[in-house]
Order: structure tokens, then C-alpha cells, then sequence
């Protein structure tokens, strides 16, 4: 099993950063890859951006591209968003998400991912 905690969420203006973070906990979390998703009120759930278990990889949406970046430190099983010029609708819970042990190619896919984490608010005042 693999339990994931998202952190640094928080209440932002538009056009500032912020950093989230998800640490891993549990079985083997280098060899998997990971993503970000995010879900609005009245939303589904939709993907942001995804990092291979080698960090030679990642993809993200057209809506966050050139704002957002994804990365992870295997040592520390954690893996980062780092979210610049937020807009009021980047607005939304965000998670982060593990695919199964050992499978280690993105996927923009909610069913691809295995192991989610609880989500963290980020709100973006105009």
C-alpha cells in the first residue's frame, strides 16, 4: 500500500506561486510514475500534468503549460507542482496520484493511477 499526503495549498492573488508537495509513503514509490490532478466545484476531476519514475518525462495541459511545473526527488519520495501566474481558474482541489509499483510511463488517465491522495484546496482570488 501507498499513502500519499499533498501539502502547500492555500489561499493566493492572481499572478502568484505557489509550491505543492506530495510525499509518499509505503511501498516503492521511485520506480512509479506520478501526476497531478485537479477538481473544480461542480467539476470532474481533470488531469494537469504527469512525471515519469526517471524525471526523463512529463506532459502537461494546455491550461497550465508554461505556468506549471512537475518534478520529484525519489530520495525524498516526494514530487512537486510548482504553480506560477496562477489564474482564478486554476481554482480547485488538487491531488496528486501514484501508478502501480513499477509501472513507470505517464498516463493522462484518472483510471491509470492507482494510489490518490487526499487533495489539497488552492483557491485564486482575482
Amino acid at each position: 500500500q501507498v499513502q500519499l499526503v499533498e501539502s502547500g495549498g492555500g489561499l493566493v492573488q492572481a499572478g502568484d506561486s505557489l509550491r505543492l508537495s506530495c510525499a509518499a509513503s509505503g511501498r516503492t514509490f521511485s520506480t512509479a510514475a506520478m501526476g497531478w490532478f485537479r477538481q473544480a466545484p461542480g467539476k470532474e476531476r481533470e488531469f494537469v500534468t504527469a512525471i515519469s519514475w526517471s524525471s526523463g518525462s512529463t506532459t502537461y495541459a494546455d491550461s497550465v503549460k508554461g505556468r506549471f511545473t512537475i518534478s520529484r526527488d525519489n530520495a525524498k519520495n516526494t514530487v512537486y507542482l510548482q504553480m506560477n501566474s496562477l489564474k482564478p481558474e486554476d481554482t480547485a482541489v488538487y491531488y496528486c496520484a501514484t501508478r502501480p509499483e513499477d509501472v513507470g510511463v505517464m498516463s493522462r488517465l484518472r483510471a491509470a493511477y492507482k494510489y490518490w491522495g487526499q487533495g489539497t484546496q488552492v483557491t485564486v482570488s482575482s
